[in-house]
């Protein structure tokens, strides 16, 4: 047991122990689709899923730095869709006594080792006690992985087209291999599009393109009637802290209008009850920019995730009921009203802001009188080049993380390069400005 854990559960009072409700931690450090994909398959086994998350002080002695704090972490794992409670500060070496006092008969991990800071199983004694389950492993992505992107500078995660890569036209191997990874991928994207069981569709899937409009990938539930249908749009890269709290902001600011209302009257409640069950009064739109966008704007090696990546992050956030892939950088008042669900009903914009913008994007919503802004809250000053910033301004320590997981010395001379981009990139904005 790590020295920074908490000896004992809280002291409120313990639930029922249930065959259906599952135990799922991790550090879940800037909340990627890998952690998404462990949670979406504990989230299969069972009823319920409760996931623990480690406190920044038992990451740092076991595993080293996290790059987001508690809250920004708790915050994550509380907007996916699959999670039915979030538990601050558990044990970075489960506890039995701690999911018993949660009621979760079994704990859910991937198929790899997790040790702690001595070199021994993190699960040793869930594993002892015949409460263990095992999910694959999301294949290439972890926080490692990204931490390497950022540091090592690299661009080779980009892809150029993901409607040809899931066909399998486009892409590193043979046609077989392509295809195979493609198919992977496509599955995988359906698998994230689930509802709050994990086992039923849950969001739409389109493709967006300039030549040829939207086409469809996956359809998911449709709005509800009298729900009103609402537009964001952004590159989500890193997804984090900052495109969260927008998101929920938005999804509260449309309950807000909902109640004035009336939509939370007794009636009204009742009378969707009726016609089977009650929801929520807004359906959420995201459009993602793909990475040719994101780099034409940014430079340097941005988007750190790709499209892809980025597009799951967004389908299994629970403020989300649809998500378009390569949406348009500017929301044109042709791309809003063919929109597969009509015009929306606002369009959506946040204080988060990574793009060195000259023009404004959203000229049209805003001609069409169903432009809204959401204030300010304490995460808009995270986003991807914050992100990056963290991590750069404790390089020595990440270094050493990723060294420590294989990581080869090239990272200083990457270092280097990525101060060269970034300083390019800075007077390609000045120039801009001017």
């Amino acid at each position: 047991m790590s020295a920074t854990d908490p000896v004992n559960p809280p002291g409120e009072p313990a639930l029922e122990l249930l065959e259906g409700r599952l135990w799922v931690d991790g550090c879940f450090d800037f909340f990627h689709h890998g952690h998404a994909g462990a949670v979406v398959q504990a989230r299969q086994l069972g009823d319920e899923l409760y996931v623990g998350v480690h406190s920044d002080e038992a990451i740092l002695e076991n595993k080293g730095p996290t790059v987001m704090n508690l809250k920004e972490r708790l915050l994550a794992t509380d907007a996916c869709r699959w999670v039915t409670k979030s538990i601050a500060y558990a044990p970075y070496v489960t506890q039995l006594d701690w999911i018993t006092h949660y009621g979760c008969k079994y704990v859910v991990h991937g198929d790899d080792i997790t040790s702690d800071g001595s070199g021994e199983d993190c699960y040793r004694f869930v594993k002892a006690a015949g409460r263990f389950k095992v999910v694959k492993r999301t294949p290439s992505i972890s926080t490692t992985d990204l931490v390497g992107r950022m540091l090592l500078c690299t661009k080779n995660h980009f892809i150029k087209s993901l409607e040809k890569t899931l066909a399998g036209e486009e892409g590193p191997g043979s046609e077989a291999d392509r295809k195979a990874e493609g198919n992977a991928m496509l599955e995988r994207m359906r698998l994230y599009a689930t509802d709050e069981t994990a086992k039923n569709p849950g969001a739409h899937v389109w493709f967006w393109s300039a030549p040829n409009g939207f086409k469809e990938l996956f359809a998911g539930i449709a709005p509800k009637l009298g729900q009103r249908v609402v537009y964001v749009d952004g590159g989500f890269d890193l997804f984090s802290s900052g495109h969260i709290e927008f998101l929920r902001m938005v999804v509260e600011a449309e309950e807000e209008l909902a109640r004035q209302d009336g939509w939370y009257s007794e009636q009204a409640v009742n009378e969707r009850k009726g016609k089977g069950a009650d929801y929520g009064p807004v359906f959420v739109v995201a459009g993602v920019h793909d990475d040719q966008v994101i780099n034409q704007w940014k430079g340097v090696n941005y988007p750190i995730m790709n499209i892809y990546e980025r597009g799951l992050c967004v389908l299994q956030c629970r403020y989300i009921n649809a998500v378009i892939f390569g949406a348009p950088f500017t929301p044109t008042k042709n791309y809003l009203t063919t929109l597969p669900w009509g015009t929306p009903d606002a369009v959506y914009h946040g204080p988060t802001s990574f793009m060195p913008l000259t023009d404004d994007v959203y000229t049209a919503p805003k001609e069409m009188g169903i432009y809204r802004e959401i204030g300010h809250h304490e995460f808009e000053g995270v986003n991807a080049g914050e992100i990056v910033q963290r991590i750069m301004r404790s390089r020595d320590l990440y270094e050493a993380r990723q060294k420590a997981k294989g990581m080869k010395a090239e990272i200083e001379a990457a270092q280097r390069e990525r101060e060269l981009q970034e300083e390019a990139q800075r007077k390609k904005e000045a120039e801009l400005q001017e």
